[in-house]
């Protein structure tokens, strides 16, 4: 029998950087509550883990914090693209791609962009969104141990300040404690993955002369080329505030100590191409780059998530990204079970399918350092492989073949070939604008605290799914809500723009309908209508929450 503990919580959260200001976010979004210790004092001071890309924009849309982040990142507004060059003198080098999005074709997938916005600008940004929420977050407080049982999860928590250490009860706990996870550890739960794959000693420094040297070049990073000093530049306010990534190579014997600040100075007035540079260094941290992904994301009642989920090379941003969306996928199913319309296996779907999709990132994200030549890596023979395309399909297009999902060909890969964002289940549903009293919102704004059923208005088999929907909320407490879309004076969200048509968009037909989970995957569609749509509606939802 369990002693009655200080705290009671449903979840507790260990970590406060991205991945776990994240999930508070989110869990408090769908009023979960929870505490989340972290063993730092404060959020992150370094401006690093800048790029968030659409799919993690989408999900802060829909949490309210979308205008608060692109506030915070306002000074590296204008900056796009990757520029590859010996120095920055003259007008040489080659720009890896010049524009996130060319043409501004993402529109057509998306209600929003990527947004350039550092982990130190960030971080408070969520911070302050999770404890409107009421969150419980507390920073130099620092787990030291936990015992879990067929019941819940006991945490053994030091406040670091006054040394007290106090025990934590919670049906659930996430790990989002890093690449090192003692979590991860003391779980046993093994990595696979090549491993370490470089190195790098990252310092940021004042400069009033480089931004002439720059001049209109207004890169997200630029890659350095010279072989005598190579390494990987950053603006923090295209001003006087920099970064600059220098190699490392323990592998050879250099140590830390050797990268005094005559030593970096000199490296970045190299590298830059401006032996006379004002270069005051103001910090410096070593980190390594790596691809691990661990053997499982689950031990019962623990959960990992982010990089004590999986390490990914920093080319392209995928690792923060995928730690994002990793909560994203567990919060509204542990909501879910939580509140007691789904079933506890329903939490085993977050294993299969967050696993696969890093799996698949993290080979992506060391291709691309491979493609951009990051400096200080040497790949391995097998490692990044060659060039596998563009990465909208993985930053947007990944699917779940298997999981919380009904109607899947598990034999597809989790990254298309190319888009394809038609409706299929497994996918990310389709945006499309529409109207609601006479406000403009993309269908993706519509999913966050319950399942949504789409049908058509103006048809009768429209009506049938939406009367059935609604009894099955009504007498199973089911959080389901559902819309008719069309042009008729029977639907509940009108089209934007005259030609749409949402069972093109979602490919089904007018009479047929198409389930869409919290976190904006399709769980289900139907090609048309069905004899009795509330015995085929409840059957998909037993599949889908692992209520049979």
């Amino acid at each position: 029998m369990q002693q009655k503990a200080d705290h009671q919580v449903p979840v507790l959260v260990v970590g406060g950087s991205l991945v776990g200001l994240s999930l508070s976010l989110f869990l408090g979004r769908l009023g979960v509550r929870h505490m989340l210790v972290e063993r730092h004092s404060g959020t992150s001071i370094h401006p690093r883990g800048r790029g968030n890309n659409v799919r993690t924009m989408e999900l802060f849309r829909v949490a309210g914090v979308e205008p608060d982040i692109k506030s915070a990142a306002s000074l590296l507004a204008d900056n796009h693209g990757i520029l590859q060059t010996p120095t920055l003198v003259g007008d040489a080098g080659e720009w890896l791609f010049k524009e996130i999005d060319p043409g501004g074709g993402l529109a057509r997938f998306s209600p929003t962009g990527w947004c350039l916005c550092s982990q130190n600008d960030l971080e408070p940004v969520l911070l302050k969104g999770a404890r409107a929420l009421g969150g419980d977050l507390r920073y130099f407080h620092e787990l030291e141990s936990f015992e879990q049982d067929p019941e819940g999860v006991t945490g053994y928590v030091r406040d670091r300040d006054s040394d007290r250490l106090y025990t934590v009860r919670a049906d659930y706990l996430v790990a989002a404690d890093g690449p090192r996870s003692p979590i991860r550890g003391r779980l046993g739960i093994g990595q696979s993955g090549p491993g370490d794959l470089f190195a790098n000693v990252s310092v940021t420094f004042r400069s009033k002369l480089l931004a002439d040297v720059v001049g209109e070049r207004r890169f997200i990073c630029c890659y350095l080329t010279d072989p005598g000093a190579d390494g990987a530049l950053l603006p923090v306010d295209n001003k006087e505030n920099w970064v600059f990534h220098a190699p490392w190579h323990p592998e050879n014997g250099e140590t830390l100590p050797e990268f005094t600040e005559e030593r970096l100075q000199r490296h970045i007035r190299h590298a830059v191409g401006v032996p006379d540079l004002d270069v005051e260094i103001t910090g410096k941290a070593s980190w390594r780059a790596a691809e691990r992904v661990a053997e499982r994301y689950a031990a019962d009642r623990v959960f990992l998530a982010g990089d004590s989920a999986h390490e990914m090379s920093p080319t392209g941003a995928f690792g923060s990204n995928t730690g994002i969306q990793d909560a994203h996928n567990l919060a509204w199913k542990l909501a879910a079970v939580l509140d007691g319309w789904a079933g506890p296996g329903l939490l085993e779907t977050y294993d299969a399918e967050r696993r696969p999709v890093a799996l698949a990132t993290s080979a992506r994200a060391s291709a691309r350092s491979v493609e951009h030549s990051h400096p200080g890596f040497a790949p391995a023979p097998g490692i990044g492989g060659g060039r596998r395309g563009g990465i909208l399909n993985i930053v947007l297009g990944y699917r779940y073949p298997e999981g919380a999902v009904v109607g899947t060909d598990p034999s597809q890969p989790v990254v298309p070939e190319g888009m394809r964002l038609t409706g299929e289940p497994g996918s990310r549903a389709p945006h499309m604008w529409l109207r609601r009293a006479g406000e403009r919102l993309s269908t993706l704004d519509l999913y966050e605290r319950s399942l949504v059923l789409l049908s058509g208005g103006g048809s009768g088999a429209g009506a049938a799914w939406q009367a059935a929907a609604r009894r099955i909320a009504d007498t199973d407490g089911v959080r389901l809500d559902t819309y008719r879309i069309g042009a008729g004076a029977d639907a509940d969200l009108a089209y934007d723009a005259e030609g749409d048509d949402w069972a093109a968009v979602h490919g089904t037909a007018a009479d047929g309908a198409v389930l869409v989970r919290p976190d904006g995957f399709v769980a289900w569609r139907s090609p048309g209508a069905v004899p009795d749509p509330e015995a085929g509606l409840r059957e998909v939802l037993a599949a889908v929450l692992r209520t049979r």
